[in-house]
């Protein structure tokens, strides 16, 4: 009777599946043939509603539905022009490739706008027409769009989440900083966006995550200059890349200056030295001009035979050279009145070579292997020299040669299960031998280096739920003169998701990662730094232990967009700089282990565009902090903001940027963000031609502030220190781009019939 019973129930499910059908397909953008994640995609018999999904990570549909009679596939998706499909058959139907066309300009009017959807744990945004419209570089793109904990600075053109430097991959390459200023906004197809560190990355120190696909082309040429200079100071970015492109190969070639020389800079302190049987009190005022020029050249080589192989080989050399000097006048309580004469140089220099691979072997597979060879040179000097009322003066010489060689190598391995289901697992290895030889003693100690890394990550789909999982094991291996250190650690990873509806979604994620001291902060060798001031390494530190916890639901509807980030992180053992007394009128500036750390925060992030030419980008945040030592605790509650507002209308737009500084506690330290605004004009009289003018840091006599304090009770101090030459500078720019060859759509279309299964429809 089990038996039959099973047979019966057999034969009924297959009838059930016999009769039912599948409508299946992709969906991608007509313009570049990228594919577009979250379209909707219904089914209609007549005017009644029938069945729907959205497009998943891959741009890929499926619908299945009992009828057998006539339907139509409607496909729609915000900034593109919506599609129906007949369905004629009464079997299941692939209607192949579907590309959506994007909406059409009329008369300065762009009916475009960005397109956001959370697939797999990432924000995936394409940028609105108008925001590339009203964005002349990269930078000035990124402030307009609606991504939280985000944060892009136009003044010194960086980009930071959550307070620290994101992984930056081009096309799915690792990137720096002036790769990405050396874009296009017109050249960027797609941004992935993670407040996550991916469990890839996630032994490298950095915070958040962004992939830019760029725009295709065929066979031709781009170069793209892009230059600004302060009128009234010493101010000076450019930018040069010119890329060629013939067959299966790219020659880009890449030039990023900077200069600033700056005479205007003061320091005013007041402090304390404070130990058993010594205290002195010191009141400083400085002026520190300070000079440097820094050049990136790069060279890029790519080389990608077919859409499932990419070679990439880039060779890079950073010269730089920073000068400062430091004019004090010192009211000191224990040795009177004294001048400070502080001179310092560094020269840097280091060239490397970065191999890239990667290749698709199905739709299942991937392998990706990078190296990347460093050898680098930094010459360190500093003189700092005391001038007493007395006559008397003494003086203290930091002279130091470093030489570094390095090799980092990484192999990465994706497997997709399903397209639901995906493993990826992969190994990092950096070697290094560095000398640095400190020549006013002769002392040349040599440190090596080998940390490891070893990593999986699995990704699971669950309806409208995505969750991964990831574990690493680092190994690490430091040895100096004087000693040896060997740690082992755990890095762990988990994020969930859920798509509520197309207007709401919820994700949350948990990491932990172990920070372990770096070699420099493990090297015993101390040196003086005033009368009264002896810095060292601490060969003693401990491993601190990170736990962060983060929620951040998020909402979309039309033009309007918003996301709350609640994050709370705990850190045991961390490691801050404290001060010691030695005894004999000496104290000591080192790094150890407080007991424990903690924070608490949320940020805030709305966006509206596309209201006749205006746009609103705003960032409000909240922030406590507490730490706490062996016999002390503080706490600290900041608020910090920015927003940025632009208008355009055909070829001119008007920007402002402002950013509300907030203060942050680590150990006995306070300090508070840079301060920054900059009211922007720019005119694009055609396609190739952009003029800019920009007035920063409005009505601040001052310029850059960076106020600081210690609740040290052996170093209470209160620090000032203003850049004057940045307050109410006017800054003018201009770039020029042109492309010669041709672009094009990236593959060939057709029309066919849609019951082949290997059809081609073009709408």
């Amino acid at each position: 009777m089990t038996r039959f019973t099973i047979l019966i129930a057999a034969i009924f499910l297959s009838i059930v599946n016999m009769s039912a059908r599948t409508i299946q397909g992709e969906v991608r953008s007509d313009k570049d043939s990228t594919v577009v994640i979250g379209a909707t995609c219904r089914l209609m018999s007549g005017s009644q509603f029938i069945n729907g999904v959205t497009t998943d990570y891959n741009g890929e549909f499926a619908i299945s539905t009992a009828l057998k009679s006539k339907l139509i596939l409607e496909i729609s998706m915000t900034g593109f022009n919506p599609t129906e499909i007949v369905i004629e058959s009464d079997n299941s139907v692939n209607v192949g490739t579907v590309y959506l066309s994007e909406g059409v300009t009329l008369d300065e009017v762009q009916v475009t706008a960005n397109s956001m959807v959370d697939a797999k744990g990432r924000t995936i945004v394409f940028p609105a027409g108008s925001d590339v419209k009203a964005s002349s570089t990269a930078i000035s793109l990124f402030q307009k769009l609606p991504l939280a904990g985000l944060e892009a600075n136009p003044i010194n053109r960086t980009l930071t989440v959550d307070g620290g430097t994101p992984v930056i991959l081009i096309n799915g390459v690792p990137s720096s900083i002036d790769d990405f200023n050396a874009l296009q906004p017109k050249d960027i197809a797609k941004i992935e966006f993670s407040r996550i560190t991916p469990a890839r990355y996630a032994d490298r120190g950095n915070s958040g995550f962004l992939n830019i696909t760029l725009k295709k082309r065929n066979d031709g040429g781009q170069v793209y200059i892009w230059g600004r200079s302060a009128v009234n100071t010493a101010f000076v970015d450019g930018n040069l890349r010119a890329s060629y492109h013939q067959g299966p190969s790219q020659f880009t070639l890449s030039y990023d200056p900077s200069w600033r020389n700056y005479q205007q800079v003061f320091d005013n302190t007041t402090e304390s030295y404070i130990g058993d049987d010594f205290r002195v009190n010191l009141e400083e005022h400085d002026r520190d001009p300070f000079n440097y020029h820094y050049h990136n050249i790069g060279f890029k080589y790519d080389y990608s035979p077919d859409v499932n192989t990419l070679f990439s080989a880039t060779f890079r050399m950073t010269p730089s050279y920073n000068k400062s000097r430091s004019l004090a006048n010192t009211a000191d309580s224990y040795l009177g009145e004294y001048e400070n004469h502080n001179l310092t140089s560094v020269k840097d220099l280091a060239p490397s070579l970065d191999l890239f691979f990667k290749k698709d072997f199905n739709d299942r597979n991937a392998l990706e292997v990078q190296v990347v060879g460093t050898l680098s040179s930094s010459d360190y000097r500093r003189n700092n020299q005391y001038f007493y009322d007395d006559g008397s003066t003494s003086g203290y010489v930091m002279d130091v040669d470093s030489r570094r060689r390095s090799l980092i190598s990484e192999i990465s391995y994706i497997h997709q299960f399903s397209d639901k289901t995906s493993l990826s697992t992969g190994y990092q290895n950096t070697v290094s031998h560095s000398t640095n030889k400190y020549l006013t003693t002769d002392y040349k100690p040599v440190l090596t280096e080998n940390n490891n890394y070893v990593y999986a990550r699995l990704g699971q789909q669950i309806g409208k739920v995505y969750f991964s999982v990831a574990t690493g094991v680092k190994l690490y291996w430091i040895k100096n003169d004087l000693n040896k250190r060997h740690f082992i650690r755990n890095l762990t990873t988990a994020q969930i998701s859920w798509n509520i509806s197309q207007k709401w979604s919820l994700a949350g994620a948990f990491q932990y990662s172990p920070s372990i001291p770096s070699l420099s902060a493990l090297t015993d060798y101390p040196q003086q730094q005033s009368p009264y001031l002896i810095s060292n390494g601490n060969p003693d530190l401990k491993v601190s232990q990170n736990f962060r916890y983060q929620l951040m639901p998020s909402y979309q509807y039309k033009k309007f967009s918003a996301s709350l980030l609640m994050t709370y992180r705990h850190v045991g053992d961390f490691v801050m700089n404290d001060m010691f007394y030695l005894g004999d009128k000496m104290f000591l500036s080192q790094s150890i282990n407080a007991k424990k750390s903690w924070y608490a925060g949320a940020n805030l992030n709305m966006k509206l565009n596309g209201i006749y030419g205006f746009g609103v980008n705003v960032n409000i945040g909240v922030d406590h902090y507490e730490t706490m030592g062996e016999n002390w605790c503080h706490h600290l509650t900041s608020f910090d903001g920015s927003f940025t507002l632009w208008w355009n209308k055909g070829p001119y737009t008007i920007s402002y940027w402002r950013k509300i500084p907030g203060k942050y506690l680590n150990g006995n330290y306070v300090g508070r963000d840079e301060n920054g605004d900059a009211l922007g004009f720019e005119y694009q009289p055609d396609k190739h031609w952009t003029f800019g003018a920009s007035w920063m840091y409005m009505f601040e006599k001052k310029g850059t502030k960076y106020p600081a304090w210690g609740y040290s009770s052996v170093n209470p101090y209160y620090r000032e220190r203003y850049i004057k030459n940045n307050g109410n500078m006017v800054v003018l720019s201009v770039s020029y781009s042109t492309d010669f060859g041709s672009i094009f759509r990236s593959s060939r279309r057709s029309l066919n019939n849609a019951d082949n299964e290997s059809s081609l429809l073009r709408m």
